[in-house]
C-alpha cells in the first residue's frame, strides 16, 4: 500500500488520526481524489520544525489508486476472489495452449511418425514374418487354397491342392523322423571329425618336429588357442553382437511392416494416402467387390481364408491404368457385377467413367480396366497425320491412325472394303472423328472420295481439291442430291459387277485393277448428317419418297444396295448420323455396316442400335460416356477394328484434327494426287453458257441413261456451271423437254433415251439449215 498525502485537511491532525484509529476522509476539492489515511507504525517518527519528535509515517511519494485497487490492498475477500479468477485464467490459458500444441499439425505428424515407425511397422512386420513362417513350415497355405477352390466351385484345382497338401505333410513327417535319429548320427559325426582332426594335427606336429620347426603338440596347442580366442571374442563383443543382431532383426521387421497394406489409415503418411488414391491393390479390389451389396458375393468372400484374393488375377499395368480379371465364386452372375459399375468404381476411388467392365471368354469372369485418377481427362496428343509430313496411305495394306485405346496403345483401322457407320449425340465430335479417317484415306491417290455434307457449315470444305463430289447444305434439295449420289454409286457398282471377269479373276478384284484411274479403283461415298437424308419428306415425280425406310424410299434402297454388294467391287458407304432412332437410322442400314462406332448416347437402346446387341452384351456402353466431357471418345465394334482377344468392342479416344491442320493434310494429298480436282480458278473460268443437248449427248455416249445419272455426269463434265449444280432427275426431265427431248419412264425409272436426244439434235440442225 502506498501512503497518500493528507496534510491539506486543517481540521484533522495526524495525532487525532492515530488516537481514533478510524479512517477519515477529506472533502473533495475540485479534482482531488479520495484520501485513505494510513495508520503509522511505532518505529516511524519524524521531527517537527520546533525540534519536537513526532510519530507518524514520513511521506516520500504517493500513488493514486482506484477503489477496486484499494479493496485489493485492504480486503482479504477481494484478494481471494482475485486469486481464484487468476487461477481460472491461468488454467484456461494452460488448457488452450496444451490443446493447441497437442492438435498442431506438426505434433500430430510427429506422433504418427513415431507411432508407425516404432510400434506399427515392427508389429505388422512380425505378423507378416509369422505368417510367412507358418505358410512355409505348415499346411495353412494349402488349406486356404483348397477352401478358395471349393468356394469357387473349381474341383480340378481343389484336387490339385489336396494332392500338394498330402505331399507336403509326408515330407514333414519324414523330416520329423529324421530328427529322431539325428542326435546319434550327429554325435558319431562329431566324434569322428574330432578324432580325424586330432590325428591330422598330431601327424602335422610330428612332421614339424622332425623338420626341427617345432614340437609335436604345437598344432594342437595352436588350435586350442584359436578356440580360446573365439570364446574371448564372443564374450568381449557379445553385447555389441547382440545389439547389432537385434537392430538387424528390427530393421527387417520394420521394412516388412512398411510395405504392408494393413497399415491403419490414421498412421499412414500423407504421401502414402495420396498414392493409395491412385494405386489399385488386391485388398482395395476385394474390399470394393465385397461392398457391392451383392449378398452372395459378400458371403463367399467372407468365407474365403485368403479374404477373396484367390478370385483375382495379377493386376497388370495397361496404358494409363491397370487391368485384372475377377473369377467370381459360384452363385454370382457377371451381369450383377456389371450393373454395379458405378459403385465398384467409387469403392476403388475412381469415377464411373474411369472403370470399364468387359466379359472375357472364361465363364463367370469379368475383366476390369481402371484408369489412373484423372488420366482420361488429359489430351492424347496430335494425330500422326499432322506431326509426320511424310506419312502416306495405302487402302490395301495400310492402317489409318485413328487414336488410342484406353491402354494408350495406338488404334490403327483397316478400312478396305468396309462400310462404316458412326453415330452419337450432337456436339460430341462425330464429324471430327469421321474426318480423321477420311484425311488418311485421301492420302491414297487410288481412292475416289464423294462427300455429301448435309450440315453445310464448312466442316468438309477443305476436301474440295481432292473430292470427286462435294455436296454442302442442309436443305431438301441437298438431301435429294445426296440421294442421287448414292444412286450413282449403285449404278457404278452394277457396272463393275457386270464388267468383272470372274473366270479370269477367281479371287476377287486383283490389286492391279485398283490402281489410280483403274476400272475398279476404290470409291468411298461419305454422307455426314445422314439422318437428314433418311428424314427427307420430298417425293419425286413418281410419288416415290426420297427419305424413309420402305422399299420405295430412294435413299434407303440405294444405301441397302451398296451395303449388300458394293464392297465386292470396292464401292463402300460411310455414314455419320445423330441421335439414332428407327426412323432416322433404319435397322437394315445400321446392321449393314461393317464398322460401327458410337460416341456418347442417351440410352442403352440407342447403344444397341449403334454398335449392336452383341457388343453391348459384351460390355460396350456408349450411353455411359459423359456427354460434353468425353468428346471424341467412342465405342467401336466390327470388322477392321483391332479388338483384343475375346472382346466384341473397344473404346477409342480419337485424334482431333482442326480445320487448319486438315487443310495442311489436304495440301499433301493434292501433291500426292498430282493436282486438285477443281481449283476455284477453274470454277470461275468455266463457260457461262453451254449447250444442253451437246452436253447430254456427250455424257450418255449413245446409251440410255437414268436421268439421275445424267445430272451427275453433267456436274462432273462442267463442275463450275451453275445450271448443272443441283440437277435432279425431275429437273433434267424439265430441261430436256424444254428443248424438245421427250423423257419417259423405263422400268419405273426416269430415263433419257439416246435416240430422242439424237432426234432433237438432228431437228435443230435441220431448222438451222433451213
Amino acid at each position: 500500500m502506498n501512503p497518500t498525502d493528507h496534510t491539506h485537511d486543517d481540521q484533522t491532525t495526524p495525532e487525532t488520526t492515530r488516537q481514533s484509529g478510524t479512517e477519515s476522509t477529506a472533502g473533495s476539492a475540485g479534482e482531488l481524489a479520495t484520501i485513505h489515511p494510513l495508520r503509522a507504525r511505532p518505529d516511524q517518527q519524524r521531527s517537527t520544525a520546533s525540534g519536537a519528535i513526532e510519530s507518524g509515517p514520513e511521506v516520500i511519494e504517493g500513488e493514486i489508486v482506484t477503489d477496486e485497487q484499494w479493496r485489493l490492498y485492504t480486503s482479504q475477500k477481494a484478494q481471494m476472489e482475485w486469486r481464484m479468477a487468476e487461477y481460472k485464467r491461468q488454467a484456461l490459458w494452460l488448457t488452450t495452449h496444451a490443446k493447441t500444441a497437442a492438435t498442431h499439425e506438426r505434433t500430430v505428424s510427429t506422433l504418427k511418425f513415431v507411432g508407425r515407425n516404432v510400434l506399427v511397422y515392427p508389429t505388422l512386420g512380425a505378423v507378416t514374418a509369422v505368417k510367412r513362417w507358418r505358410d512355409t513350415h505348415g499346411s495353412s497355405r494349402y488349406e486356404r487354397m483348397m477352401r478358395a477352390a471349393e468356394l469357387a466351385g473349381d474341383h480340378e484345382k481343389l484336387a490339385e491342392w489336396e494332392a500338394r497338401d498330402v505331399t507336403e505333410k509326408q515330407r514333414r513327417h519324414d523330416r520329423a523322423m529324421d530328427w529322431i535319429q539325428s542326435p546319434v548320427q550327429l554325435a558319431k559325426a562329431v566324434a569322428l571329425s574330432t578324432l580325424s582332426v586330432a590325428v591330422l594335427l598330431l601327424v602335422l606336429g610330428i612332421i614339424l618336429a622332425v623338420a626341427g620347426h617345432g614340437g609335436v603338440l604345437d598344432p594342437i596347442i595352436g588350435v586350442i588357442d584359436a578356440i580360446g580366442f573365439c570364446i574371448w571374442f564372443v564374450i568381449t563383443y557379445g553385447m555389441f553382437l547382440t545389439v547389432a543382431g537385434t537392430a538387424g532383426a528390427l530393421t527387417y521387421l520394420w521394412n516388412l511392416g512398411r510395405r504392408s497394406q494393413s497399415v491403419p489409415q490414421m498412421f499412414r503418411p500423407a504421401s502414402a494416402r495420396l498414392v493409395d488414391d491412385v494405386i489399385i491393390t488386391p485388398s482395395i479390389v476385394v474390399t470394393a467387390l465385397r461392398d457391392l451389396r451383392i449378398s452372395e458375393l459378400r458371403r463367399k468372400i467372407e468365407q474365403m481364408e485368403d479374404g477373396g484374393a484367390a478370385m483375382l488375377s495379377p493386376i497388370r499395368l495397361a496404358g494409363c491404368g491397370v487391368e485384372f480379371d475377377v473369377h467370381l465364386p459360384s452363385g454370382v452372375d457377371t451381369e450383377e457385377v456389371k450393373r454395379k459399375r458405378r459403385k465398384l468404381a467409387e469403392n476403388m476411388g475412381r469415377h464411373e467413367h474411369e472403370v470399364f467392365i468387359t466379359t472375357p471368354p472364361s465363364p463367370r469372369t469379368i475383366r476390369v480396366w481402371a484408369a489412373d485418377s484423372g488420366a482420361l481427362d488429359q489430351p492424347i496428343g496430335p494425330s500422326p497425320l499432322v506431326t509426320d509430313p511424310t506419312i502416306t496411305a495405302d487402302l490395301y495394306t495400310g492402317r489409318a491412325p485413328w487414336g488410342v485405346d484406353l491402354r494408350g496403345d495406338a488404334v490403327l483401322m483397316a478400312l478396305l472394303q468396309c462400310h462404316l457407320l458412326m453415330t452419337g449425340l450432337s456436339k460430341q465430335g462425330k464429324t471430327a472423328s469421321l474426318r480423321a479417317l477420311a484425311l488418311w484415306l485421301v492420302l491414297d491417290p487410288s481412292v475416289g472420295l464423294h462427300i455429301a455434307d448435309l450440315k453445310g457449315i464448312g466442316d468438309w470444305r477443305m476436301f474440295k481439291p481432292v473430292a470427286e463430289t462435294l455436296i454442302e447444305g442442309p436443305s431438301d434439295s441437298h438431301c435429294i442430291a445426296a440421294t442421287e449420289l448414292l444412286e450413282w454409286g449403285v449404278e457404278e457398282m452394277e457396272r463393275r459387277l457386270l464388267a468383272f471377269d470372274g473366270d479370269k479373276y477367281r479371287n476377287g478384284v486383283p490389286r492391279e485393277l485398283t490402281k489410280p484411274g483403274g476400272p475398279f479403283a476404290p470409291i468411298v461415298i461419305l454422307v455426314d448428317e445422314a439422318q437428314n437424308a433418311f428424314m427427307n419428306p420430298q417425293v419425286d415425280d413418281q410419288k416415290n419418297p426420297y427419305g424413309g425406310q420402305t422399299n420405295k424410299s430412294r435413299y434407303f434402297m440405294a444405301a441397302r444396295k451398296i451395303q449388300n454388294q458394293g464392297r465386292a467391287v470396292n464401292v463402300v458407304l460411310w455414314q455419320g448420323t445423330q441421335d439414332p432412332t428407327d426412323q432416322n437410322l433404319p435397322k437394315l442400314v445400321r446392321e449393314g455396316a461393317h464398322i460401327r462406332a458410337a460416341l456418347a448416347l442417351g440410352t442403352e437402346s440407342q447403344s444397341r442400335m449403334a454398335v449392336g446387341d452383341k457388343a453391348v452384351d459384351g460390355g460396350a456402353a456408349p450411353h455411359e460416356l459423359r456427354s460434353g466431357l468425353d468428346k471424341g471418345t467412342l465405342v467401336v465394334a466390327g470388322e477392321g477394328v483391332p479388338l483384343p482377344a475375346g472382346q466384341s468392342s473397344m473404346t477409342v479416344r480419337t485424334h482431333f484434327i482442326d480445320g487448319d491442320d486438315a487443310a495442311t493434310v489436304i495440301e499433301r494429298a493434292v501433291a500426292i494426287r498430282g493436282g486438285a480436282k477443281a481449283e476455284p480458278a477453274q470454277v470461275e473460268a468455266a463457260p457461262q453458257v453451254r449447250d444442253l443437248l451437246d452436253d447430254v449427248a456427250e455424257v450418255i455416249a449413245g446409251a440410255d441413261v437414268k436421268a439421275t445419272d445424267v445430272g451427275a455426269r453433267l456436274r462432273k463434265l462442267a463442275p463450275g456451271y451453275e445450271p448443272y449444280a443441283n440437277l435432279t432427275a425431275e429437273k433434267v426431265k424439265e430441261a430436256l423437254e424444254a428443248v424438245g427431248v421427250p423423257v419417259r419412264l423405263k422400268q419405273g425409272i426416269i430415263t433419257v433415251r439416246a435416240r430422242h436426244v439424237a432426234n432433237a439434235i438432228a431437228d435443230r440442225e435441220e431448222q438451222v439449215s433451213d
